[in-house]
């Protein structure tokens, strides 16, 4: 669905992606993990559009759409959350969900004097689509609380649910769990897998959590330094003895960890 081709991207001195050649496929919640530096919210961002790669070429079903901008990638489907949520903080949490559609007829001044009574059909429709997704999402108690009000993990929520105001065909979701405590990284979890099997949303995920990793994610797939390591399942991964060093600076086999540790930080 989404490759990458030997792509690199330059910071003056800082090779941060090096010849970074990956697929994510249709249909996968892929894991995308790696120590601090390893450069895996740098290749969210050329992926989303945020950056341009200094080489190499991104493809969305099979088509170059490398140094689109992302409003043009999100018109494909093509949606990316931060690790730092970006919730309108003084707009209620329907609202922020309301926000999202393009093209609403009442952004259109002429609309908004000649034809409210399209802009009224098209606000009510939108408003039944957000109060649909915060009963799935388990928030439609505060659908009318100031969405800075949130706690960390409803905001992650409330990101998911902007995925699902637009035609989404894949979520990059940026340490998904950061800030998030156990209940509601769980809530997030079990959202995410039902995307998945009733919506038919394919994930690419960075976490540095490997239990929800290796409850979400097939494949996972490891960089470090800027480069693709390794890829296989959760468990294959943390039998790595590449992996382990790139973690821990050690390939003993006598010293494996339960699972990778935490990289948090700079991506």
């Amino acid at each position: 669905m989404v490759a990458v081709d030997h792509l690199s991207k330059w910071f003056g001195g800082i090779h941060a992606v090096r010849d970074v050649t990956l697929q994510i496929k249709r249909g996968t919640i892929t894991g995308l993990i790696g120590p601090n530096g390893a450069g895996k919210t740098t290749l969210f961002n050329i992926i989303a559009g945020h950056y341009t790669p200094t080489s190499g070429t991104v493809w969305l079903d099979g088509e170059d759409v490398t140094g689109l901008a992302p409003h043009e990638l999100f018109g494909r489907g093509l949606l990316r959350t931060f690790q730092l949520a970006q919730e309108f903080h003084s707009l209620s949490v329907r609202e922020n969900l309301m926000m999202v559609p393009a093209e609403q007829p009442g952004e259109n001044l002429l609309n908004a004097w000649f034809r409210p009574g399209r802009v009224a059909a098209r606000d009510a429709a939108i408003a039944r689509r957000a109060d649909e997704v915060l009963d799935f999402l388990t928030l439609s108690h505060l659908a009318t609380e100031r969405a800075g009000n949130l706690s960390g993990g409803q905001k992650k929520l409330l990101e998911l649910g902007r995925t699902m105001m637009v035609d989404a065909k894949i979520v990059f979701l940026d340490e998904v769990g950061a800030g998030v405590n156990r209940t509601l990284l769980n809530t997030i979890a079990d959202v995410i897998q039902r995307l998945h099997r009733d919506e038919g949303y394919t994930f690419c995920v960075i976490e540095h959590d490997m239990d929800f990793i290796a409850r979400l994610c097939d494949p996972v797939i490891v960089m470090a330094e800027g480069a693709h390591l390794a890829e296989g399942t959760a468990a294959e991964i943390l039998a790595n003895e590449a992996v382990i060093e790139a973690y821990l600076g050690t390939g003993s086999k006598h010293a494996r960890p339960k699972s990778a540790p935490a990289a948090g930080g700079e991506a």
